[in-house]
């Protein structure tokens, strides 16, 4: 492996999304594409994809994928726990926590408390966004 590309996060409201994770968040929408066709069909093993697909940037490196399929609706994720099989959580390091929360909680979110982890080198919380996607939102203490 060289590095990790991009997490693909599937939305029902894309507008709103790209709000959260740019305005509320902090990444930098990179490219904005609608795609579909039959290399598609066949990498996703579906019939008559028709998505778009916009890719956010992280300021330090790294990216989200958002994807709204408008062909195939899928269900909600809401039910998701920590302990849910799959993935589970999006982790961003960020430079102040409460300056964070304040911003996204006006864009939907909805966090968890704030904990100062048993070691003493983080204070981090769990945070859901957009779609229901849970955020770990980890600010560095040492």
């Amino acid at each position: 492996m060289m590095s990790l590309r991009h997490v693909g996060i599937v939305v029902s409201d894309l507008e709103a999304s790209v709000r959260f994770w740019c305005e509320g968040v902090g990444f930098v929408e990179s490219l904005r594409s609608d795609e579909g066709g039959e290399i598609l069909d066949s990498v996703l093993g579906m019939s008559g994809v028709d998505v778009t697909t916009v890719k956010l940037d992280a300021p330090g490196g790294g990216r989200i994928e958002l994807l709204r399929f408008r062909s195939h609706p899928g269900g909600s994720w809401w039910g998701g726990s920590p302990a849910t099989i799959g993935l589970t959580h999006v982790a961003l390091t960020v430079l102040n926590l409460e300056h964070l929360l304040e911003r996204i909680v006006r864009f939907g979110a909805k966090p968890g408390p704030v904990e100062v982890a048993p070691d003493g080198r983080v204070r981090f919380c769990y945070c859901r966004g957009p779609e229901g996607v849970l955020l770990e939102l980890v600010e560095e203490l040492v």
